[in-house]
């Protein structure tokens, strides 16, 4: 079940192209919030990785080094596909010792040392380079008219199809666990078999469907380490659903919560997505300069700064810590909101489904963004070079 959201450029035509044929076509490099100061107990690593996500780079890191992975900090999550460079930090192991490592798919490129650890987030932004291919040389231009159109009214800063997972349900397991409906969270999560998923994924499915829990933990293929793990506690606990769930990582369970809050904040862009540069009453609004939010009292006034990109109108990421609009701008929220079921008062406070919540802007501007046509071994392609703020998302 794969989400399809709204294109702010859907009045013009779709040009076929290809994106990540190999993993020299998509990559992405992080630019760092700060230097690190050259001393302290964490080891600063640059690294390049190739077809892993970043989650994958940590657990190989730190079975490596013999250290939990909870002692390595990460700015940001990166795809699988592609080539990613971006700093981890590793608390108290020596430099020399990360500089040796010999990881399948990862470099390490640089070691620096810095007091505090790496946090979600600590990071400038992201510069991409992207290799379109397969593209008619003759429709390079309205490529260029999007792009022309997302420059000046903005990009939806829609939350991208990798926060949904590989059936597009995550959010629907993070909604599920916030309902307190443990059962049909461990179905999706683990059973639910269909006839496109491969096929040693269908028959742990299938396995787990049946209540094989044991039998099913041994046969979830490699990268499915977190599925395994749901089975052996669902094993161990007599398939009792609430208590293996919570012996799952709280990092997964975050994960989930976190993917059913960028499903709503989609939604609420969805519905604003043709007035995504204008100012409603009661909106509350982001500034690109101080990354700071306020109320927007008369948007009349305050729309010839949302003109000059200046500030941008704001989506929720609901939880307690979320500020609320005004007016028809909180309206359009709670109705939104109430059709998909979330009660924002019933959200947890605490525990391992906590909802923090906060404001997202509706939208991003892409700096430093250039096209060029070009050609290498596997054919010719157009390439795009940008850089984003964090959290946003190229694809």
């Amino acid at each position: 079940m794969r989400l399809a959201w709204p294109y702010l450029t859907a009045d013009i035509p779709g040009v076929p192209a290809g994106i990540k044929r190999r993993n020299e076509d998509f990559v992405v490099e992080e630019v760092p919030l700060y230097d690190p100061c050259g001393d302290g107990d964490h080891a600063y690593a640059m690294i390049e990785k190739v077809g892993l996500t970043t989650r994958r780079a940590v657990l190989n890191i730190a079975r490596a080094l013999g250290v939990p992975p909870s002692a390595i900090g990460v700015a940001g999550q990166k795809d699988a596909r592609g080539v990613t460079r971006q700093f981890l930090s590793v608390e108290r192991v020596e430099s020399s010792c990360i500089q040796a490592l010999d990881l399948p798919g990862i470099r390490i490129l640089d070691v620096s040392r810095h007091r505090t650890k790496l946090r979600p987030g600590f990071l400038r932004g992201n510069r991409f380079s992207l290799r379109l291919r397969d593209l008619p040389r003759a429709r390079v231009g309205e490529v260029r008219d999007v792009l022309n159109l997302l420059v000046r009214r903005g990009v939806p800063n829609y939350f991208g199809a990798q926060r949904f997972g590989m059936r597009g349900d995550t959010w629907e397991v993070g909604r599920l666990l916030l309902a307190g409906d443990f059962t049909a969270a461990v179905e999706l999560i683990a059973g639910r078999p269909t006839a496109d998923d491969p096929a040693p994924v269908r028959r742990a499915r299938e396995l787990t469907a049946v209540g094989r829990y044991r039998e099913a933990a041994r046969a979830w293929p490699n990268g499915h380490a977190d599925c395994a793990r749901l089975c052996h506690l669902l094993s161990a606990a007599a398939g009792d659903a609430q208590r293996a769930i919570f012996g799952l990582d709280r990092s997964v369970l975050s994960f989930y919560v976190s993917a059913y809050q960028a499903w709503l904040f989609n939604r609420v862009l969805a519905h604003r997505l043709d007035g995504l540069d204008r100012l409603l009453p009661g909106d509350i609004a982001f500034s690109h300069e101080t990354g700071l939010c306020s109320l927007v009292a008369e948007p009349a006034s305050e729309q010839p700064r949302a003109a000059r990109f200046e500030i941008s109108p704001t989506g929720p990421i609901v939880g307690f810590a979320m500020s609320t609009p005004e007016d028809e701008a909180e309206a359009v929220e709670r109705r939104i909101l109430t059709e998909a079921g979330c009660a924002l008062n019933a959200l947890p406070r605490s525990g391992p489904l906590r909802c923090v919540g906060g404001r997202r802007p509706l939208r991003f501007r892409p700096e430093d963004l250039g096209s060029e046509c070009g050609s290498d071994g596997a054919g010719p392609y157009l390439e795009l070079r940008f850089t984003l703020p964090p959290g946003c998302y190229a694809t």
